[in-house]
């Protein structure tokens, strides 16, 4: 069956968090021709524990590596919304901004991180900024993209509702779907290595390990987990 390309929308908290997630579904959904824009909503400013670090030269240098990475995917739209890194809050505000992007691309699907998600296995406390990326982006996605009585002042600045069909939670505790991206695996990798400020040469066996795990649940190599809630019944 033929599915006619439309948009879609990622949505992440810093430069990098999408590639970790998603790079390999991304590059697939890019292939087949649906234009993909990314919106990264922090600085990436608190990217370096040195002291005496150029915060701004560092801003401008995760945006340049965001670019890339996109690029290497095929993504060429990519939207930062330059809130302060380390200390993002669901606010009003930021869910205006995500309102507005949404009748603006007009996605059928949204991505965006877990908000559920605090402690991830024994070793790792979920990145607040992330919890708090995702709760702005799931209630831009419901109710306020869709709803004309919410945020009025966009309907002046000509942006009509729009419903999204799809969200995709990346990085959910409990995943319902896995998506075969054995023939992207290295694809994903060569994205995260745009990412030079942040990581190292060490993050290709940790992307096999994990994603080997997922793809495990599949019976394939290499897997990216979802969890995905259809919003319009179709």
């Amino acid at each position: 069956m033929h599915v006619q390309p439309e948009p879609i929308l990622v949505i992440a908290a810093h430069a990098d968090d999408i590639e970790f997630a998603a790079a390999g579904a991304i590059a697939g959904w890019a292939a087949a021709g649906h234009p993909i824009t990314y919106c990264i909503v922090t600085d990436g400013s608190a990217g370096s524990n040195e002291p005496g670090t150029d915060l701004a030269a560092l801003v401008a240098r995760r945006q340049e590596e965001q670019r890339a990475a996109a690029a290497l995917l095929g993504v060429h739209d990519v939207r930062f919304l330059g809130y302060r890194d380390g200390v993002l809050q669901p606010t009003l505000e930021l869910r205006r901004e995500l309102t507005r992007l949404i009748r603006e691309v007009r996605p059928f699907r949204v991505l965006c991180q877990d908000p559920t998600l605090v402690f991830a296995g024994s070793t790792y406390i979920n990145h607040p900024d992330h919890r708090a990326a995702g709760e702005a982006a799931i209630y831009a996605v419901f109710p306020s993209a869709e709803t004309r009585p919410i945020f009025p002042e966009l309907l002046a600045e000509g942006y009509e509702p729009h419903k999204v069909r799809e969200l995709y939670l990346m990085f959910p505790p409990a995943p319902d779907l896995y998506l075969d991206i054995s023939d992207r695996i290295e694809q994903k990798i060569e994205s995260l290595l745009c990412h030079r400020s942040q990581l190292g040469p060490e993050v290709a066996e940790w992307v096999r390990k994990w994603d080997a795990e997922n793809g495990a649940k599949i019976g394939v190599a290499y897997a990216e987990a979802f969890r995905v809630m259809r919003l319009v019944d179709n």
